[in-house]
This record gives C-alpha cells, structure tokens and sequence, in this order.
C-alpha cells in the first residue's frame, strides 16, 4: 500500500465508527524535476463527521514549506493562488486535482523515498499522510 493513513488522537473519539472521521484517498505526488525546488500534491479529502472541516494549514519534514493553492481560469489566463483554508463539507469531499485545487510542496530537503505530510485544523494536527515513491513517479 503506497498510502498509510494515521488518525491524530483528537479524532480517535469515533473510533468505534464503521469510517474513520477523516480520509485521503487517490494520493499522488509528484517528485520535484532535477534542478527545480517545488513539487505538487493531489488528493482527495473525505470528511465522515457532521461538521465541516477547516484545513488552515499542511506541513512536511520533507519540505521547508507546504500551501494550499488553487489555479483559475478567468479570460483564457490561468493564474494560481495561495488559499488561506481548505474547507471540507461535512459528509463531504475535497479533490485537489491538477488545474484545480492542490498542495505546493517547496524546497525539498532530504528528500527520499517518502513523504509525510500533516494536515491541521488551527492549530490541531488532524490527519497524517504517508506517501511513498514508486518506480513510476521515477517516470514522470
């Protein structure tokens, strides 16, 4: 499995839940080209509670800096812009997708096999996603 799903502590209250509070699913990000210092996420954020939930920021060890940024097209111009939230509806999902919504990852250091990002609420880490390198992102 390429995706391990770790749930904060502050969340383990629905353990007992046929679903977890908080999902990822379709994981993907990219390994930065030779000579460039960014890198993009994709994913979809699932949201199982009853309330909406506020992403008000992503950090890595992996890079120095994560941010939620959305492309628009407006007039033929793409342009891209940094979010200050990702809100997920509740019972609801969030794709962040190429051309939409999605994670810019900067200025790799030590980067190997993995990365570990950590999604936060305020100040409230509520979901830890590890992803993995395959052969295949070697590739693109």
């Amino acid at each position: 499995m390429r995706v391990a799903i770790l749930l904060m502590g502050t969340l383990l209250v629905a353990c007992g839940a046929p679903q977890p509070p908080v999902a990822v699913s379709d994981v993907e990000i990219t390994k930065p080209m030779p000579g460039r210092h960014m890198s993009a996420g994709f994913l979809v954020v699932t949201n199982n509670t009853g309330e909406a939930l506020r992403i008000t920021g992503v950090e890595s060890p992996q890079f120095e800096s994560v941010e939620i940024h959305e492309t628009t097209v407006t007039d033929g111009i793409s342009r891209m812009r940094e979010l200050e939230e990702l809100l997920v509806p509740a019972n609801g999902s969030v794709t962040l997708e190429r051309g939409g919504k999605h994670l810019m990852l900067m200025r790799p250091r030590n980067l190997g096999d993995s990365v570990t990002l950590q999604f936060h609420s305020g100040n409230s880490p509520v979901l830890t996603v590890d992803y993995s390198f395959s052969s295949e992102d070697e590739s693109k």
